[in-house]
């Protein structure tokens, strides 16, 4: 089968000169799409899914397996449908971590059974307005959905730009809604805890920075606001089972320069934080930090995993990701492929470069990719992990003091509950002892007071915006708070309060803004969902 490892290929558009008629469009096929899809569609409203790739699911079906849920009891409606459907497919009552093909399962047949119109490979070119309503988008192509409702399910907020919707993009500085864990953050964790030079040449400063490095002491800074957004990456599914696993190859973009911080790490000694220094997880002997280990369906078989970053120099391409959020579709191709051959190049340098200790080639060397997984993007997970984009500004920023129950917003229609979690941002060049070392800025992994609500206003615009768009996934948040609440199950909670808001805007004819709160609050009860922390745990 052709290898389609694309985000954007224009070999996939296909001109459809074309109109359809709906009552709910979604744009995005996320998980949190899919869901706001086959909710409506069980609603009874006629609803398409327009999806910006080839495959549905996002990360969902993308290679995070692993989910991070926060509390778990503050999930549920479809949400925690899916993860019981997941168990089914493991044979119990209910199942956290899986396999992408698990996932993959169970989203094609909820689509399946909803009957969902599904139009792949649907790129936005353009979105029609009349007053504060959308009317109508345009697909490359010549796709056209009209729709009396739309609802942006995309990790990138791109409807919700070409609407004319507020917006930012990057690191609030901590004194816009006076926070203390937003903006330049270095901290201790997933930190160069001992030096590592930061020069081409060793204690040579005219050889210049290595890639990604900037010259900005970020310490002077901390707390101040930027552009920059957290580092993305592949949540890679691999595999040690010999008769399964594909080695690791080099791959054709790979750039030597890329490595050698993590040649110098991994050669580092050991110092106070030791448990940021490449090691094993004790859980599971000879295997690396945060190679996740996933259920299998015959007790005893051979290990798969979800793995993400780990340490001071991992699969998190620092740095690479502050362009994505405004890019336009082949620039963004452009950046997930140099996403692809810095993460593969990364598995293939740890596994087989000399200059490594052997235990870790030995450990690296051991795992590679499935061949029953992403079959048809060459076994590589298909969805990058783009852990924020834009974030839409409306009535409501949910922010760190939402997170620390310092406040508590009403009109709940979902539930946050993860750590205030942000990878890191950037590199940087840090003058100690007459001495330069490179140090990381951006992590930050502080848990939430207690499990808080997301307002009806956060995800949806400021009506003089637009009136009917709901935004469930680039909702109306802080940079930290949004770290949050940008995992999976909350995405797809509120992707199904957001069908739930359209087709009450369509009953009541009201602006998406302006529909009966206590009405809506007792259907999303009905269907399942938690607005509120339980008085039992």
């Amino acid at each position: 089968m052709e290898n389609q490892l694309h985000y954007f290929d224009p070999a996939w558009i296909a001109s459809r000169r074309e109109v359809l008629e709906v009552d709910v469009c979604v744009y995005g096929g996320t998980a949190s799409g899919v869901v706001a899809a086959v909710a409506a569609a069980r609603l009874g409203r006629r609803v398409v899914l327009l999806n910006p790739g080839r495959h549905l699911g996002g990360m969902t079906t993308g290679g995070l397996g692993w989910t991070d849920f926060g509390r778990q009891y503050v999930i549920g409606g479809l949400s925690r449908q899916f993860y019981r459907a997941v168990g089914r497919f493991y044979g119990k009552e209910e199942e956290w971590t899986f396999a992408p093909s698990a996932a993959r399962h169970v989203i094609e047949q909820w689509v399946k059974d909803a009957g969902i119109a599904v139009h792949p490979c649907q790129y936005l070119e353009s979105a029609q307005r009349q007053g504060n309503c959308l009317r109508a988008v345009t697909m490359l192509g010549g796709l056209t959905v009209r729709a009396r409702q739309f609802i942006d399910a995309t990790y990138e907020g791109d409807l919700m730009a070409r609407a004319g919707v507020s917006f930012t993009v990057g690191r609030e500085a901590n004194s816009r809604y006076g926070e203390t864990l937003n903006g330049i953050q270095v901290h201790k964790h997933h930190q160069f805890s001992h030096p590592v030079d930061p020069y081409v040449q060793e204690g040579v400063p005219a050889s210049g920075l290595l890639p990604g490095i900037i010259a900005v002491d970020q310490t002077a800074h901390q707390g101040e606001g930027d552009h920059r957004v957290q580092a993305y990456n592949f949540r890679v599914c691999m595999t040690d089972d010999p008769a399964l696993k594909i080695a690791w190859a080099k791959p054709a973009g790979f750039d030597p320069r890329n490595y050698v911080l993590a040649t110098r790490w991994f050669n580092g000694t050991k110092d106070q934080y030791n448990e940021q220094l490449p090691g094993f997880d004790p859980a599971h002997p000879g295997v690396p930090r945060k190679f996740d280990v996933l259920p299998t369906k015959t007790p005893g078989g051979f290990r798969k995993t979800d793995t993400n970053n780990h340490g001071p120099v991992s699969s998190d391409f620092i740095g690479a990701s502050w362009d994505w959020p405004l890019a336009d579709y082949p620039a963004r191709e452009r950046l997930f492929q140099a996403h692809v051959a810095y993460q593969q190049g990364f598995y293939w340098h740890l596994a087989f470069d000399s200059a490594i200790p052997a235990r870790y080639r030995e450990a690296y060397a051991a795992w590679g990719l499935p061949r029953d997984e992403f079959e048809d993007t060459a076994h590589w997970p298909h969805q990058l992990y783009v852990r924020e984009g834009r974030r839409m500004v409306t009535d409501y920023v949910v922010t760190e003091h939402d997170c620390r129950a310092t406040r508590r917003a009403r009109e709940s229609v979902g539930m946050g509950s993860y750590n205030m979690d942000s990878h890191n941002c950037v590199r940087f060049v840090k003058q100690e002892n007459g001495r330069a070392r490179v140090l990381n800025d951006g992590d930050v992994q502080v848990p939430p007071t207690d499990p808080y609500p997301i307002p009806l206003a956060a995800i949806v615009p400021v009506e003089k915006e637009c009136a009917n768009l709901v935004v469930p996934v680039c909702f109306s948040a802080s940079h930290i708070a949004y770290g949050s609440a940008r995992m999976e199950p909350v995405f797809m909670a509120l992707g199904e309060s957001a069908a739930y808001i359209a087709d009450q805007a369509l009953a009541e004819g009201r602006p998406v803004q302006a529909i009966d709160y206590p009405s809506l609050r007792q259907r999303l009860l009905k269907a399942g969902q938690v607005l509120e922390t339980p008085v039992r745990q």
